[in-house]
């Protein structure tokens, strides 16, 4: 008989990965659950309930009823080193960052991979709503990350910085299914997951809210909040000529430079590292004809900068940069070179529909422009790009 493959299926205690596990027995693979810890500093979570136990307990009675071997993993360490340490240096210098797609790349598929290899695993498999088709190109092949058929759910994004050899071990059980059938399999098997709440917020602290757990970690500091007029000078100048392509772009995607002088003083913060583009909540300040909405932020100063209403044009861009070292190309075979452009979809944050632009590869990088300017692009969230339903590359916002 000949030997099945083995397969190490991260179980979250969710019922997406309980459901692409039973999905991968079907298959005929030998299937092992894993139970990822990454984070146990009772200090920031809720005092009463302890969600990775709940997880933990949750994944065990998933691998009972499947009939799978289960053990569970403490990546606490690796997690702190990669993810919290960057978000909050990234916090602190006034960017956005996006914990889930790097949890992604630097715990789900690589340090959680490792400890696959490990146990003689041929292949990992996540519960995402994705799905990965594999063709020859030139005697090589090629992996493509494909959006999951759900539409309400796709989760191609949050894996939009693996890499061909990432791709080349990973399977996604669920990525032909919509939601309600994955919950319809889970009920039918009387998995304890079934009608599982879908987990909201970061990856790793369970119930805690991100503005909560910041708090305890980032010192406050009282700053202004600055409103910018609509009609401030800046939005007025149509559109300037330019020599070239790439200096329109840069022009396009540059950052907005107001001081305090540009508007008027509407009332006070704790801290302008707590606040991210396009925020509206949050600000507590009232009066206004329309909400206000954050329209950038000044760490340096400590200044919030703020505008009336969603359609504000401090809001918008049309254009963004990604320099080279944040470039990332999940199809290496099609990068562009220096002076090459490229039509495709792009969104700049998950869940966005996805919205027609082009790229253009310059020597410092990549500018991507959209057709219709975009609210909120915010520095540090990750930019990806698609050819119809396949994700090509991504990159960090600068």
């Amino acid at each position: 008989m000949e030997n099945k493959k083995r397969v190490i299926v991260g179980l979250s205690g969710g019922v997406d990965s309980s459901v692409a596990a039973y999905l991968l027995k079907e298959q005929g693979f030998e299937v092992i659950g894993l139970f990822m810890k990454n984070w146990h500093d009772d200090s920031v979570t809720i005092s009463d309930e302890c969600p990775w136990l709940d997880d933990s307990n949750d994944a065990m009675l998933v691998a009972d009823k499947l009939g799978i071997p289960f053990q569970t993993v403490d990546l606490s360490e690796e997690y702190k080193e990669r993810i919290v340490d960057y978000m909050f240096k990234e916090y602190e210098s006034g960017r956005t960052p996006n914990p889930d797609v790097l949890c992604n790349r630097e715990i789900k598929f690589d340090v959680f991979m490792k400890i696959a290899w490990d146990l003689g695993a041929d292949f990992v498999a996540t519960g995402h709503y994705c799905r990965k088709t594999s063709f020859d190109k030139n005697g090589e092949t090629i992996h493509q990350l494909l959006a999951g058929v759900d539409d309400n759910k796709d989760q191609s994004y949050f894996l939009c910085q693996l890499s061909q050899a990432q791709l080349a071990k990973s399977l996604f059980p669920i990525g032909e299914l919509t939601k309600p059938e994955v919950r319809d399999i889970a009920t039918k098997l009387d998995l304890v997951t079934a009608d599982k709440k879908d987990s909201q917020g970061l990856c790793f602290i369970g119930k805690v809210r991100l503005p909560d757990f910041l708090q305890q970690q980032l010192k406050p500091r009282e700053g202004v909040i600055v409103e910018i007029p609509s009609t401030y000078a800046d939005y007025e100048i149509s559109n300037p000529s330019f020599d070239s392509k790439e200096l329109e772009l840069a022009y396009l995607s540059r950052k907005a430079d107001y001081n305090v002088t540009d508007g008027k003083v509407v009332g006070k913060h704790q801290g302008a590292h707590f606040y991210t583009k396009g925020q509206r909540k949050g600000l507590a300040v009232g009066g206004t004809v329309e909400p206000l909405f954050v329209i950038d932020t000044d760490v340096n100063e400590n200044v919030i900068y703020t505008g009336q209403g969603k359609t504000h044009p401090g809001l918008y861009k049309s254009a963004l940069f990604i320099s080279n070292d944040d470039l990332h190309w999940v199809r290496e075979d099609l990068a562009l070179s220096k002076g090459e452009t490229m039509t495709v979809l792009a969104r700049i944050r998950y869940r966005q529909p996805l919205e027609k632009a082009t790229l253009y590869r310059v020597e410092s990088g990549l500018y991507i422009e959209f057709s219709n300017p975009q609210s909120a692009i915010a520095e540090g969230q990750f930019a990806a790009w698609y050819l119809n339903d396949e994700l090509i590359g991504s990159g960090v916002i600068s």
